[in-house]
């Protein structure tokens, strides 16, 4: 009878112990936007990184700050007109599009001086200032960009882009994924590095690109790094990732659920902590 009891106190006391709700603004591109417009997809993902982690974390509740083609560029440029609000945890998920833009990334001496929004260190001292003025207590995560392959747009074909295995105006994407971690380690805030992270390798994004072979005019399905010189006319070819093809991203850039997964699995590390 006493064991019963005891259980039932037990019982009680988890049952009463419940989680403060907290806010999560999550502010990036169209990886982030999408979290919450599948439709956009042609419905090839079913949940984005933040519903992952408020599924695995209910009290949190997050704010889609995410933005197509955004970059940190304009996200600072805007950044008194994007109506964000307090909340008790940030993220900032951006880098990708500041890369094929050729943005100059800059150096970390931009960010510490506060020398404005012609680099992407620039940029980034502008966003972190203003969610410093929203919450100062607040923690800040920063998300590299992940790596890429030959992105098309599955709604316009002639959106497309080459992939991070060669650079943009000479720069890297990897470069600016290290960028952004040398601001973390600066500012002590946690960094999920997405760009080396396991699983997400050029290799991994896609099961094959499916290409008019140039010598039989035939279609081939090509695996990664068999396509990179194979062209592809927006014009008269077909979609060249089919379904069959998507494997960690749907079209060569964006997460697959898959993605989505390796992308929210180190935020719910980080964020359970809160």
């Amino acid at each position: 009878m006493k064991k019963l009891s005891a259980l039932i106190v037990l019982i009680a006391l988890i049952s009463s112990f419940t989680f403060k709700e907290l806010s999560w603004v999550a502010i990036g591109d169209s990886i982030t936007y999408l979290n919450d417009h599948q439709k956009e997809t042609d419905n090839r993902i079913t949940k984005g990184y933040m519903t992952l982690v408020s599924e695995k974390l209910p009290y949190i509740k997050y704010i889609n700050q995410g933005h197509n083609g955004w970059t940190s560029g304009g996200i600072a440029e805007s950044i008194e007109k994007l109506n964000l609000t307090k909340a008790d945890i940030y993220s900032i998920f951006l880098g990708t599009n500041d890369w094929w833009r050729g943005r100059p990334l800059g150096q970390l001496t931009d960010y510490k001086n506060n020398t404005g929004n012609n680099t992407v260190y620039g940029s980034f001292r502008i966003i972190v200032d203003k969610l410093r003025s929203l919450n100062p207590q607040a923690p800040i995560i920063l998300i590299t960009p992940m790596q890429r392959v030959d992105f098309v747009y599955i709604a316009n074909f002639k959106n497309n882009a080459h992939g991070s295995y060669k650079p943009k105006n000479n720069q890297t994407l990897e470069s600016f994924a290290y960028a952004i971690d040398s601001i973390g380690k600066f500012e002590k805030f946690p960094v999920v590095d997405l760009y080396h992270t396991k699983g997400l390798e050029m290799e991994n994004l896609v099961k094959y690109k499916r290409l008019k072979d140039p010598q039989t005019g035939n279609y081939t399905n090509y695996p990664f790094p068999d396509f990179i010189n194979i062209p592809f006319n927006p014009e008269t070819d077909e979609y060249p990732y089919p379904i069959e093809s998507i494997n960690k991203t749907y079209d060569g850039l964006h997460p697959s659920d898959k993605g989505y997964e390796l992308i929210a699995k180190p935020l719910i590390k980080i964020m359970k902590k809160y």
